[in-house]
Parts: C-alpha cells; sequence; structure tokens
C-alpha cells in the first residue's frame, strides 16, 4: 500500500472559515499532533480513533494538543473499550507533563488508566514498527512551549518533514533540504509583527532557495465560505512547487515523489 499524508485540518488557532485546526496523518495510523478538532477531522474522513497508534507533538500550545484528552477518552468508552490498541506518544519530558496535566484538568479521574497505559517516547529519535525513522529539531516559535518540528524517512526512502510552528530557522531548512517534501506552517500574514510563524514573503523566500515541494498548512486564509472574511479569502501567488494545502488533501507516495491525490 502507498504511503499517504492526509490533512485532516489545515487552519491555524482562529480557524479560518472552512479549515479544522492544522492536522496530518500518514500511513492512516500516525498524527502530528492532538488538536480541538482532533476527533472531528478523523470521523469526517472515516477513522476511528482506535486505529491511531502514535501521535507526535510538536509543542504543547492550545490548537496543537487540547483535543489530546478528548482523543484518550473516546478510546476509552467508545472506539477501544477493551484497550486493545496500544498508543505510543513522542513528545519532550516537558510535553509529557503538559499532557499529563491536561487531562486530569479536563477530566479529573477518568483518564489514569490512560494516562498509564501510554507509551511515551521521550528521544529526538526513533522507529515506527511500520519503518518510519523520525528526528525531532528545535524550531523558531514561543521558547516556553518548546517547540519542534520532525523529519520522517520510510526504510523505502520516502520522507517529509512537518515543521510544527515555526518561523523561518536553519535547522528546520536543512531538513527541508534533505527531504522529498515539507509541510510548513504559514500562521501569519506579512503584516503580524512576528517571527513565530512564517508569512508569505517568508514562503516566497524559501522556495528561492528550495526545490522541495512546500505544502502550506496552519494557515490564516479562509477556504470557499459564504460567510464574511475572517482575515483574508485570497491565496499568495507562489512559485509552482508551492502549494496551499486544503482540509481533506491527500499526499500519495509515488516511489519517487509525493503528489496530490486527485
Amino acid at each position: 500500500m502507498a504511503h499517504r499524508i492526509e490533512m485532516l485540518g489545515t487552519g491555524n488557532a482562529f480557524l479560518p472559515h472552512g479549515r479544522h485546526h492544522s492536522l496530518a496523518l500518514f500511513n492512516r495510523q500516525h498524527l502530528v499532533d492532538a488538536p480541538p478538532t482532533v476527533l472531528a477531522g478523523l470521523r469526517r474522513r472515516g477513522y476511528s480513533p482506535a486505529s491511531i497508534q502514535t501521535v507526535f507533538i510538536t509543542h504543547v500550545h492550545g490548537d496543537h494538543v487540547f483535543g489530546f484528552p478528548f482523543l484518550l477518552l473516546e478510546r476509552k468508552y467508545v472506539s477501544d473499550r477493551e484497550g486493545k490498541s496500544p498508543l505510543l506518544v513522542v513528545t519532550t519530558p516537558f510535553g509529557q507533563q503538559r499532557l499529563i496535566d491536561l487531562c486530569r484538568l479536563a477530566f479529573p479521574g477518568s483518564l489514569e488508566s490512560m494516562i498509564e497505559s501510554i507509551q511515551w517516547n521521550l528521544n529526538n529519535t526513533g522507529t515506527t514498527e511500520d519503518g518510519w525513522r523520525w528526528e525531532r529539531f528545535e524550531v523558531h516559535h514561543e521558547a516556553s512551549v518548546e517547540p519542534h518540528g520532525y523529519r520522517f524517512e520510510h526504510t523505502d526512502g520516502a520522507s517529509f518533514v512537518h515543521s510544527g510552528d515555526s518561523g523561518p530557522c536553519e535547522p528546520l531548512y536543512e531538513a527541508i533540504e534533505r527531504s522529498h517534501y515539507a509541510i510548513l506552517d504559514m500562521g501569519f500574514p506579512d503584516w503580524v509583527p512576528s517571527t513565530h510563524h512564517h508569512k508569505p514573503k517568508d514562503i516566497s523566500e524559501l522556495s528561492k532557495r528550495t526545490q522541495t515541494p512546500l505544502g502550506l498548512t496552519h494557515t490564516y486564509i479562509d477556504d470557499e465560505s459564504p460567510y464574511p472574511t475572517l482575515v483574508e479569502a485570497v491565496f499568495p501567488v507562489f512559485a509552482q512547487h508551492v502549494r496551499h494545502l486544503r482540509d481533506g488533501d491527500a499526499l500519495i507516495w509515488s516511489g519517487t515523489a509525493w503528489n496530490l491525490e486527485e
């Protein structure tokens, strides 16, 4: 079966019209983050939460982890009542404690057995059972939430990067240069005075530096919607190898490249 990356959500924290919070699922069993819309994202694509084997946490801002207690709660009482589906969570020691605290705040006393059953991996590198090797690296975002990106490479050579939330930084760009695809945050318009997210001008500059295809997520731009524009509704014009991803987009590995599923 060909590898696939599915965008269950592509919006930033403010939920632009037509978008759930940014959320990627690869090979139907590995999630990058667990935002507030994680259950809705899985269900509208036909996936059971019990099918998730791994959650990779990029950082602990609310739009990336506040769905984590709901994911555990659903598995406990609905889709995995017999506890037959193990869950691996890849994070840092800081991230582990924040996730545990979050679960206890959200549902006091209800998730202790789920917390204890989780397989925690706090290392910067590792391998999944289906052959994906990951490496975690620091990125440029709010330092207090320990922001990281991930590079994934399968034993058959397929590779991609997920930036998490990040502005321009060399560790991220180095990982992109040696990968087949990059899922990249573009969370702010150019007029926002912050370097913690990529902006359109940053994407333009990066596209001149690398020919690695860039798929933009965590965006502030509305998708098609009958409602008044939230911030912007017009996509910037970028180089041909840059794509503004939409909720429901799927990338399929051909053996040499990631292609958008038609």
